[in-house]
């Protein structure tokens, strides 16, 4: 059922059109009304020519160029463009007939003279049909570059929502990992009764609440992502006692420095889960500095296997969200070597500021 605003914009477009045919019936008839034609004989001519001329603007605008020029069918539209100039040629050299016929009453040298030229009369309806046809091409254009863009920012709205399912995926796949070290670690205290328990009670608590929270954020203040390594590495120290030495060197002269949350931290995790002790003590050294737009982030973790064993699903989903999230803003080099596994990711941080 149609609507009252589609049944309107119909009556507007008949309207629009009608008017355009009067102003090419006025047109026509001053383009031929020339020295002694008169304007009734003018007038009749020139709406013998109407139907031909709408009839072929229509052909053009509304068939050959849709259907055939805008979806690239060249030949197709070659082919019937030529029988439509061949149907309206003969159709215009009847309209001379008919000018000698009933307006001249065969009186050949009493026919305007404009009537009697087919290069006038092919001009004058060619001309319409150019207008027109041009002018369609134009709005057709203009229509499919719109249509262009429209698709462009669908196909960007629907990378962007992968991506940000891609990067919730990975996550989701970081924190069952993280937090069954971190629990894991809390339950080997509450069974020891350990006077440590509460603070590792309160520690675990800012974890959970970076994991859970902060890290639905794009960025977090690097100093943030840095108190909650440093509560992590606290933790791991309780569990480790003794066979635990880590150092944890920082230089970050700007606070306001920003960067993906839960980005630095699976490293860390990463080296106290595969990284073996070395005369009963697991070595684990730090670096993490800041300066202008660049992260520099060092881990160096003993390593008794010549192995790709740290190479495990932790680093390959970082490698996923840097690639996502840095896309040739960064420098990430993993070497595994006889009693050492390090990690280098330098990090640059001018768009994420």
């Amino acid at each position: 059922m149609f609507t009252k605003a589609f049944i309107l914009k119909k009556i507007g477009q008949i309207l629009l059109h009608l008017l355009f045919w009067i102003v090419v019936l006025f047109f026509f008839t001053n383009f031929f009304g020339v020295e002694k034609a008169t304007y009734e004989d003018t007038l009749k001519f020139s709406l013998f020519l109407m139907p031909i001329t709408i009839a072929t603007t229509y052909v053009a605008s509304y068939k050959l160029i849709p259907d055939y020029l805008i979806t690239k069918q060249y030949w197709r539209f070659a082919l019937y463009t030529s029988y439509t100039l061949i149907i309206s040629l003969y159709l215009l050299f009847v309209s001379i007939f008919f000018s000698l016929i009933y307006i001249s009453n065969f009186e050949y040298a009493d026919m305007n003279p404009l009537t009697k030229n087919v290069l006038f009369i092919t001009t004058a309806v060619y001309l319409v049909v150019i207008v027109v046809s041009a002018f369609k091409l134009l709005k057709l254009n203009l229509k499919q570059s719109k249509n262009n863009a429209e698709l462009e920012a669908k196909i960007l709205e629907a990378q962007l929502k992968l991506k940000e399912q891609e990067l919730h995926y990975l996550k989701m796949q970081i924190h069952p990992h993280f937090l069954f070290n971190t629990l894991n670690t809390m339950y080997g205290f509450a069974l020891k009764k350990a006077d440590d328990t509460p603070d590792m009670i309160l520690k675990l608590s800012n974890l959970l609440d970076y994991l859970l929270y902060q890290t639905e954020k794009p960025s977090v203040l690097l100093s943030e992502e840095i108190a909650h390594i440093q509560d992590y590495i606290d933790l791991e120290k309780m569990r480790f006692n003794d066979t635990l030495d880590v150092s944890f060197h920082i230089d970050i002269p700007s606070e306001s420095v920003t960067i993906a949350p839960m980005l630095l931290l699976p490293f860390i995790e990463n080296s106290f889960k595969h990284g073996s002790l070395i005369d009963r003590q697991l070595k684990i050294d730090i670096q993490l500095s800041a300066h202008s737009h660049m992260i520099d982030f060092r881990i160096e973790n003993s390593n008794s296997e010549n192995t790709e064993q740290q190479h495990g699903i932790g680093l390959d989903n970082i490698k996923k969200r840097l690639e996502l999230l840095y896309a040739n803003q960064y420098h990430l080099e993993i070497m595994n070597q006889n009693d050492k596994f390090s990690v280098q990711l330098q990090l640059h941080i001018s768009n994420h500021d």
